[in-house]
């Protein structure tokens, strides 16, 4: 849990640290206390044998949606969409939500529109499953399902272990779901804990302390971290962060690249570190100033983040570990306070 000593927040940058470095007890509390929540949902999911699954989300939810996307498609093979809330909130729109599971993820459960879009799919025939850090929010009540991540209070406005607990959390609603039972908790917990104290952070933070702008690219199961790091540094460091798909980055954006535009790539083994090589290749031939963030295979000749290894589909939770504190060091480097950003808090009413 956060600590309450108030002489923390203090210290600028403080909060988001020690959350930073919460990730792996939270990883652990998870794999404890969740399983039989998540079986009872997964129960009722298959029961109700959904022919397609819609998610609604905002901001770093809106990637952690994006990865039960990718699992949802890859490991259930079923088609999965990231809806658009506005087309009931403002436009008014009826779609036909039968045989459909909505899945909203929200930390807080207070967005406006995510509770009007679920309650209107609701009425439209899906059945609704809410995924928040408060089993208490109007978003839990409003499904007819939920799950709780269990990541504790989150002092910090920039989101960190809120976000590694909800793809957790979805990681073992989908394992359930499709029961494999696939999971190795221990040695999630121990590589978490390695990637906490991952080196090679502060000698990139420092390499990039001066920059104004990012490239970050990754395939797969990575693409929501290049999303989510992105976010973490737009809003601690206030530079213009770009993510894309390393398919969409050879699709024009690659003309932007060169050695004045630093490009962090995240690569794990598997699938997705395969698709990168001829990202990686064009990257390196315009001169790049890259950084890779993977395991040691993946590692080339460029500074790397280096990561333990663990399943692909499950990458994603260490992987983000170092992007945030990469995050907080630039935050820091560059005078700035990433617990608390200029004009955000941690509930974004939109309607």
């Amino acid at each position: 849990m956060t600590s309450e000593n108030p002489s923390v927040a203090t210290v600028p940058g403080a909060l988001m640290a020690m959350e930073i470095t919460e990730q792996p007890a939270i990883f652990d509390r998870i794999l404890a206390e969740s399983p039989a929540d998540v079986d009872t949902v997964a129960a009722r999911i298959r029961a109700a044998s959904p022919r397609f699954v819609m998610i609604a989300a905002r901001g770093t939810s809106d990637h952690a949606a994006l990865y039960f996307k990718y699992l949802a498609e890859i490991v259930l093979g079923l088609p999965c969409g990231l809806a658009s809330p506005s087309t009931t909130t403002a436009y008014a729109a009826q779609p036909d939500f039968r045989d459909v599971l909505w899945v909203a993820v929200s930390q807080s459960g207070g967005s406006p529109d995510l509770l009007e879009s679920t309650r209107a799919a609701g009425r439209a025939g899906a059945l609704t499953l809410a995924v928040t850090n408060n089993a208490e929010s109007p978003l839990a009540a409003a499904a007819e399902l939920h799950l709780d991540v269990r990541a504790g209070t989150e002092r910090a406005v920039a989101a960190t272990k809120t976000y590694t607990a909800t793809l957790l959390t979805l990681w073992l609603l989908v394992d359930a779901w499709s029961g494999r039972g696939m999971l190795d908790g221990t040695g999630l917990v121990s590589a978490a804990e390695q990637t906490v104290a991952a080196p090679g952070v502060t000698e990139v933070a420092g390499h990039y302390r001066f920059v104004d702008r990012l490239v970050l690219t990754g395939r797969g199961y990575a693409y929501p971290t290049a999303r989510e790091a992105a976010l973490k540094l737009m809003e601690t460091s206030y530079l213009a962060a770009h993510a894309f798909s390393g398919a969409d980055l050879l699709h024009g954006p690659l003309a932007m690249v060169d050695s004045e535009r630093p490009v962090l790539a995240v690569v794990p083994h598997g699938v997705a570190g395969t698709a990168m090589a001829a990202v990686l290749e064009r990257l390196r031939d315009r001169g790049a100033d890259l950084t890779v963030v993977g395991d040691a295979d993946t590692a080339g000749q460029e500074p790397a983040i280096v990561l333990p290894r663990v399943p692909e589909e499950l990458s994603p939770l260490l992987e983000i570990i170092p992007l945030q504190r990469l995050a907080h060091a630039m935050a820091i480097a560059r005078h700035h306070d990433p617990d608390a950003p200029r004009g955000l808090s941690k509930v974004t009413r939109t309607t």
